[in-house]
């Protein structure tokens, strides 16, 4: 099999002047995951690679840069998924952690369960040697905070789209593995957990099938249960891009949903499709000098 890895860095109405450091940001998260696949030769190690990058850049929705919610916190999810023995890890509505999708790793290897939250995943965090990290507001977050407060006062509405990132890999023994992590959505209200953290609904990871990372509306995505409906695709031998279609053709038919996927399926073969205006992602496979990457609709899903 040759090593291959698919970023995403979230799917909305991307405006275009950040779709250039997005583009960047993706492109660098997968020439680092690639590079981790060739030392390592490990699908788990390069999805934890390439979302750690993200996470560590302030344009995404994510980590670093990660939007307030309607208390002015930051609140994290994360997951990830082996392919090989199907387990997992995740994280939900934890804070002060500069790498939730490593803790959701952490959880996964040193636990018996698959999801902590709250203050019980910070709990964890701090017994595994995290450090409390207290760098995660930029001020273009606090300022969108600021705004949405003054429109919002006196309600509980919040508004939707950011960019979540997750990933996908596959390495040379045919293990495949997927993750995400986000910071949700802007002005969210406390404790609230959309499809990230949720094993089928942001992420699947198989095998025999393939694996999956979505991205949009979290509780559209949850409702159907948009990955595991993707690899369910997969298992009837679709192809990677023929059944993210599918996926995102079921995501608006079903509850009027909007969002993203990337799919790696088991013969190594990758898929892109999605409903919104825009999606970055990036791919690379082992061979290439550069990854691929973008921005545009040309894998845009009109229902």
């Amino acid at each position: 099999m040759k090593r291959t890895i698919i970023v995403h860095g979230g799917a909305w109405n991307i405006p275009r002047k950040i779709q250039k450091p997005c583009l960047e940001g993706v492109k660098r998260a997968a020439e680092l995951a690639m590079n981790c696949l060739l030392d390592s030769n490990s699908a788990l190690d390069a999805v934890e690679a390439a979302v750690r990058c993200m996470e560590d850049n302030p344009v995404f929705d994510a980590g670093t840069g990660s939007v307030l919610n309607a208390e002015g916190e930051i609140e994290l999810d994360a997951a990830i998924m082996d392919g090989k023995t199907l387990n997992a890890g995740a994280v939900a509505a934890v804070k002060n952690i500069k790498n939730p999708i490593s803790l959701a790793k952490k959880v996964m290897e040193n636990s018996n369960h698959i999801l902590l939250v709250g203050e019980g995943a910070n709990k964890f965090a701090a017994i595994h040697g995290f450090e409390n990290f207290n760098g995660l507001m930029v001020k273009r977050e606090l300022d969108r905070w600021r705004t949405l407060r003054s429109k919002y006062v006196g309600t509980m509405k919040f508004s939707e789209g950011k960019e979540t990132v997750g990933a996908v890999s596959m390495d040379a023994f045919g293990n495949i593995a997927a993750a995400t992590s986000t910071g949700g959505v802007p002005f969210k209200p406390p404790g609230r957990v959309g499809d990230s953290p949720l094993i089928g609904c942001g992420l699947y990871a198989d095998n025999k099938v393939g694996g999956v990372s979505a991205t949009g509306h979290g509780e559209s995505i949850m409702k159907v249960v948009l990955s595991k409906v993707v690899c369910e695709f997969l298992e009837k031998r679709l192809s990677a891009q023929k059944a993210a279609e599918e996926g995102i053709r079921i995501l608006k038919r079903k509850v009027n949903g909007r969002g993203g996927v990337i799919v790696i399926d088991k013969k190594g073969r990758i898929g892109v499709a999605y409903n919104t205006p825009t999606m970055v992602w990036a791919y690379m496979k082992e061979g290439m000098i550069a990854p691929e990457s973008s921005a545009i609709s040309e894998r845009f899903i009109r229902g």
